[in-house]
This record gives structure tokens, C-alpha cells and sequence, in this order.
């Protein structure tokens, strides 16, 4: 089912659960009516098809109304993220010229008078209305942007055609940063493939707050809760509700078992690495199936393996399952530049990289109906870089490392180069991040920093409280004052002798 058959089969009047919340339930017939309100709004401040509206709003009715409002209309959706840090986010909304911003409360209170709690939730934004026409939807607090108004009226037809859905932002630079844009047709296709992973039955509901869980539920007729994230609470959750399927990603699979929170039904989880153990855990916790799901930005998802399959696996590397549906994969050789010099520009179709390796081993590159269309200000592609080393034996892929930089912590994609350059700060020489392994399968992040001769290092901290502060959900585990190894002709920077030198110092060591 597609997000317009979605959307026609939300009407007003209809009293079945559509959002199961902490405080109650929405009704499908309430999610509908206020979907309609905010299109109807948001055609009255001149929104058409194809602008963009950047979207800054906590998960639950009111984004989701927003989100299917603006599908409805034909926009394009920023998505927010309070996590980037405002620099980074800054910068990201002058790449994507939203037309409008809305957000909530929440978001807002982040960068204003609430700034130091949301810091310490990892949490910080730019004050929003400085960069754009702003408008608070929900609960309006003093100094917030003036709300949404919620004029009457019918909403305005339904937009039928293609075009862009929504921007993801991933990587990048401050400088120039990088967005994933799907298409109406490539997202529709990627509901598609989750519809067919999930299987969700209608009436029964499903635990789970990414909308990639969401939507493919709700077109089925099932009702959705968002999980809680207090252990205590989920553990109620699951208990009163037992859904049918429960979506977590590691980190929060990890803290629910520790918790000794009840599964039930088919458990998914991904976003960062899932390791077969966890998933031994998940069934031993009641869960009747428990699922890898290996996806990306670009293509969600990609691949999928249920527990037993991977725990037989005794081969090196990482089974991530089978392609799914409508999902084709081809290989490079390990280095090899997959695209041209413009990012985003499909390989030529002259070669088939998998066959160059006689060891079925190389660079993943995924293409499909589902992946997205572009990156943001480059052409259109067919094929997709997942910054992965895989094996591939048939449609079945196994993974054995990454070619990128990219590091995972608790299911945050963190990239160094968008973080890096804020911490050369007077004094500094060079500075890196690196991901060094955690206990528990996850990532710690360190920054090394080299601090110029004769420079005294006390002022060095001083002047890296503030870039520190500002990093968001990159902020480091630990900050380390040490030479940075280099390598190579040019002398850059040993990432993996970095990351070694930094598992070698002792837990206390930090700024």
C-alpha cells in the first residue's frame, strides 16, 4: 500500500487506534483531521508542490499529521535533526531553502531558554527563526514563533504524480553537506519492501517510532505505540500490548534486556551492527522471531536475516541476510572509485565489478526501486556506494568491513569530517576522531588532539569547551591530548593507527 492509499484511507470519523501514546490514544479518524488542518494551513501560507518545508517536530501525532500533509500536497521534507549541533544543522538549512520551518516546543526550547538541560540530553539547535520563516505547531510557549494557524476550509486536492518526498541530511561538510533525496515512488517502494518484511496484521500493534514502521502499519490497519524509553515503562508497554512486531535499534535492545523487559512476537532491529548474541538474547526474552535488518539512508531496507540463519553462520564476517525484493547488489574492487568524479553519478554499465574478484569480495554498491533517487544538488543515480566491504554469494550478503570513516555510536551515523575542523582551535595542530570497539558491540568515540609546541595546554581545554559543547550527539566519549600518527607520502592523518593508539590509553584519560 502506497503513503496516498495511506492517506485516502485516513478519514475523519473513523474511531479505530491509529497512535497508542503514553497519555491515550489518537484515533485514525482524529490523525486524519488534524492532517487536514495542517494541509489546509499550510496551503493558505502558499505552500505548493515542490517546496520544501523543513520539519523540526518530536515523534508522534503531530509530525506524523505534518508528514502525510505534506505528502498529500506534494512538498518536499526537510528532515531536522537537534541532534547535528547547530552549526551543522545551520548549515544544512542553507543547503535545503526551506520555504517554511515548523516546529514544536520542544525543538525550539532547545535552542532558547532550555539549551543547557537539551545539552545534556545531547540535544542543540540554532535559534530556528533567524534562518527562515517559522512556525510552532501544538502547545505554544512564550518566546516560541507564532503559531501555525489552523485555518478552515477543505484541504486541497491531493497531488498525483512523482517528485521529491523528503531529504535526509548524512554527511558532508559544515561547508557543503550532504543530503539523501527520495523520491514519492523510491520511498513508496521501500514501504513496500518493510510491508513485505514486517507483515503487519490489522487491529494488533506494532512497538515502533521510526516512520519507515510506522506508515507500512498504519496503511495495514495496525495501531502503533511508540516504545518508551524508560526500561520500566517499555516493560509495561509490552505487557499491556503485546505487539505483534517491535522495532529497537541495538542500543536500545541492549538496555530492555538488561532491564529484563519482556519480548513477544517478531523483534527487528538495525541501524547500527546486530550481532547474532543480541539476537540469541531477543529470543530468549519471548520473542517468537528476532530480525537483522541491514539498511542505509539511501536504501531501507536492504537486506534481512532472522536469528537462526545467523547464528548458524560460522563463516568470517558479518551476515546481514538476503536482498530483499526488488534489491540488486554488485561489487568493485576493494579501493576502486565507484563513481565518477561528481558524487552521485552512476558507474558505467560497461563492467561487472563482482566478476573482477574471483573471492566474490569488493565494495557493496546496492541499486533498486527503493534507493533513493539522488544526493542533493548532484544528477540522478543508479547505483549506491554503502561505504561497506561485503562478500556476496548469490543474493545473500555478508559483510566484512567499511571503506569509510563513518563511525556508529548507538545507532549515530557519525562522520569526522563534519566535526573535525571546529576543533582546531588556537593551539591545536591536529585533531581526529576515531571509533575505538566498546563491550558491547558498539563504538566509543575518542578525539585525539596534537597540541602545538610550546602551547600550554590548559588553554587549549579552555578553548575546546565551546566547539565540544556544540558537537551534539558527536560530542566525544573522551578527549585524549597526544601526537596524532600520520602515514603516507603527504603525512595525513593514520586513522586505524589513530584508533589503535587511543584503545591503548586508559579509561581515565580525558579532557
Amino acid at each position: 500500500m502506497t503513503i496516498d492509499e495511506l492517506n485516502a484511507g485516513l478519514r475523519p470519523g473513523d474511531d479505530t487506534p491509529a497512535l497508542i501514546t503514553g497519555r491515550g490514544r489518537v484515533s485514525r479518524g482524529e490523525l486524519a483531521e488534524l492532517r487536514d488542518r495542517y494541509a489546509t494551513s499550510l496551503h493558505a501560507r502558499g505552500l505548493r508542490a515542490g517546496d520544501t518545508l523543513g520539519v523540526a517536530v518530536r515523534p508522534g501525532p503531530r509530525v506524523l499529521a505534518t508528514l502525510l500533509a505534506a505528502y498529500r500536497m506534494g512538498l518536499r521534507v526537510a528532515v531536522l535533526d537537534p541532534h547535528a549541533g547547530p552549526d551543522v544543522l545551520t548549515a544544512r538549512l542553507a543547503r535545503a531553502r526551506p520555504k517554511l520551518i515548523v516546529a514544536d516546543a520542544a525543538a525550539q526550547a532547545v535552542a532558547s531558554w532550555a539549551a543547557p538541560l537539551a545539552r545534556r540530553a545531547g540535544l542543540a539547535l540554532p535559534d530556528l527563526t533567524s534562518l527562515g520563516p517559522t512556525v510552532t505547531v501544538g502547545r505554544r510557549l512564550p518566546g516560541n514563533a507564532p503559531a501555525l494557524e489552523l485555518v478552515k476550509g477543505a484541504p486541497p486536492p491531493a497531488y498525483e504524480g512523482d517528485g521529491d518526498a523528503v531529504m535526509i541530511f548524512t554527511s558532508g561538510t559544515t561547508s557543503s553537506p550532504r543530503a539523501v533525496v527520495h523520491t514519492r515512488a523510491g520511498l513508496a517502494a521501500g514501504l513496500g519492501a518493510v510491508t513485505e518484511l514486517v507483515r503487519p496484521r490489522p487491529h494488533l500493534p506494532i512497538l515502533g517510532g521510526t516512520f519507515f514502521v510506522m506508515l507500512p502499519a498504519l496503511a495495514a490497519g495496525a495501531p502503533v505505540a511508540l516504545p518508551a524509553r524508560r526500561a520500566r515503562a517499555l516493560a509495561k508497554q509490552v505487557r499491556e500490548l503485546r505487539p505483534q512486531a517491535t522495532y529497537l535499534t541495538p542500543p536500545q535492545l541492549r538496555s530492555a534486556l538488561d532491564a529484563g523487559v519482556p519480548l513477544t512476537g517478531r523483534v527487528y532491529s538495525g541501524s547500527a551492527p546486530v550481532s547474532a548474541q543480541l539476537l540469541s538474547r531477543v529470543r530468549a526474552a519471548g520473542a517468537d522471531e528476532a530480525w537483522c535488518v541491514y539498511a542505509l539512508t539511501e536504501v531501507f531496507p536492504a537486506a534481512a536475516v532472522e536469528a537462526t540463519e545467523k547464528a548458524a553462520f560460522d563463516e568470517p564476517g558479518d551476515l546481514v541476510g538476503e536482498l530483499l525484493p526488488g534489491v540488486r547488489a554488485q561489487l568493485l574492487p576493494p579501493g576502486a572509485s565507484p563513481f565518477p568524479p561528481s558524487p552521485g553519478v552512476s558507474p558505467p554499465p560497461t563492467s561487472s565489478p563482482s566478476s573482477a574478484d574471483p573471492a566474490g569480495t569488493g565494495q557493496l554498491l546496492l541499486a533498486g526501486s527503493g534507493v533513493c533517487d539522488r544526493y542533493l544538488g548532484n544528477e540522478p543515480h543508479e547505483w549506491v556506494d554503502t561505504g561497506d566491504i561485503a562478500h556476496l554469494t548469490g543474493r545473500r550478503v555478508v559483510l566484512a568491513g567499511r571503506t569509510k570513516d563513518m563511525i556508529l555510536r548507538r545507532a549515530e551515523n557519525i562522520y569526522p569530517g563534519l566535526y573535525e575542523p571546529a576543533l582546531h582551535v588556537p593551539g591545536v595542530s591536529l585533531a581526529v576522531l576515531v571509533g575505538i570497539p566498546a563491550d558491547d558491540g558498539d563504538e566509543h568515540l575518542v578525539a585525539l588532539i596534537e597540541i602545538s609546541p610550546g602551547t600550554d595546554e590548559s588553554s587549549v581545554r579552555a578553548a575546546l569547551r565551546e566547539p565540544l559543547r556544540r558537537m551534539g550527539a558527536a560530542t566525544p566519549d573522551r578527549v585524549i591530548f597526544t601526537p596524532v600518527p600520520l602515514a603516507g607520502r603527504s603525512r595525513k592523518p593514520d586513522r586505524a593507527a589513530a584508533a589503535r593508539l587511543a584503545a591503548g590509553f586508559p579509561p581515565g584519560v580525558r579532557a
